[in-house]
């Protein structure tokens, strides 16, 4: 690990005072992480410096040729007071495969987690205790160099923010309602559906604009080819219990692989449930839901961690599902989840990091 340097701010920012003022992404910390690369340095003069602009020349390629990717991880505060990130390394290494795919600098992960790891460390004050509060880590990378021309560039920024965060949602764990969109399309097949790429979310916003005026918190997105078969939810992988099956699409490149997906699935598997990672079709939906077998749906992913999904919107009516309550399985999983994350549960995985 090459070694960091330490500007620290000469005045710093007043902390939220209270947990429900939070909300998400609204606050930064004092300090932010930077680092650049150049092909003959490589990735060099790692620092950390008072949070603010980058200083990005018009002509740098990210502003016009879309090369910036990014990654979200969250850090926690036990009970015990210890600082816990999770699964961090993972969320490093997604921040790699991601800059691969889309043909920039890549930040070996253990360099990338290094660099957060040390950011926390000198933000340790800015994580809430809070119920439901957390530190959300953002970590992007973008293309600095200043040309017009469509090729890779040679030089590029890495740089972590820091946000103190509650829910994502603003009900927290209640059913959310999601629109079924059935009209544009996010991703297809061979594209960058899999990578988390700033692209990916700027193709997602004017149908999710759309069902937020329909009354309606994300949208759920079909497949390109037919928009037949589910994918996934805005910010979120998607699963669905039919009967006894639990089921989630399966990764095809399209839809990116979440790490909370990934964890859900494990302590699914370890509960001995029955879990499929297969196609599922919106008729399939339809059919379960007429014959009173469709149980649950709900969200997973790094914001919202669990999010329960209370009914399904379509141009032609709502399907509701579990009668607005939070299901059986969702419940358990949210438990589970943010028990591992908080310290009060065991961590047979090793998911979690003490950084401080």
């Amino acid at each position: 690990m090459m070694p960091i340097e330490v500007q620290r701010a000469a005045a710093l920012k007043p902390k939220p005072a209270a947990t429900d003022v939070l909300g998400f992404g609204k606050y930064f910390t004092d300090h932010m992480f930077r680092m650049d690369y150049a092909p003959e340095r490589g990735w060099h003069q790692a620092r950390i410096v008072p949070y603010g602009p980058l200083g990005l020349d018009p002509g740098a390629a990210a502003l016009h040729y879309a090369q910036s990717v990014f990654d979200g991880a969250k850090v926690f505060r036990g009970r015990d007071g210890k600082l816990r990130a999770f699964r961090l390394m993972d969320h490093c290494a997604r921040l790699a495969a991601s800059a691969e795919r889309l043909s920039m600098a890549v930040v070996p992960p253990e360099l990338a987690r290094a660099s957060i790891e040390a950011l926390v460390k000198e933000e340790a004050a800015w994580v809430p205790s809070g119920p439901g509060t957390s530190l959300y880590v953002r970590p992007v990378v973008i293309a600095s160099e200043a040309f017009l021309g469509v090729r890779p560039a040679d030089k590029y920024i890495f740089f972590a923010i820091l946000s103190p965060v509650g829910t994502y949602f603003g009900n927290g764990a209640e059913p959310v309602r999601i629109w079924v969109e059935q009209r544009h399309t996010r991703a297809a097949p061979g594209g960058l559906g899999g990578a988390k790429a700033a692209a990916n979310y700027a193709a997602s916003l004017q149908a999710s604009v759309e069902a937020k005026k329909r009354g309606y918190a994300q949208v759920l997105w079909l497949d390109a080819l037919e928009h037949r078969y589910i994918e996934e939810v805005g910010t979120m992988n998607l699963f669905v219990r039919i009967g006894e099956e639990i089921i989630t699409p399966p990764l095809d490149g399209t839809f990116l692989p979440g790490i909370t997906r990934e964890s859900a699935l494990t302590l699914l598997r370890d509960w001995g449930l029955k879990v499929s990672e297969r196609k599922l079709s919106i008729d399939e939906l339809r059919e379960a839901h007429r014959e009173g077998a469709l149980h649950e749906v709900f969200g997973t992913g790094t914001a919202a961690v669990i999010s329960p999904v209370g009914g399904l919107g379509f141009e032609e009516g709502e399907l509701k599902i579990g009668q607005g309550r939070v299901g059986e399985v969702s419940q358990r999983l949210y438990d589970a989840l943010t028990g591992i994350q908080y310290g009060t549960q065991p961590d047979r995985h090793g998911w979690m990091t003490v950084i401080a």
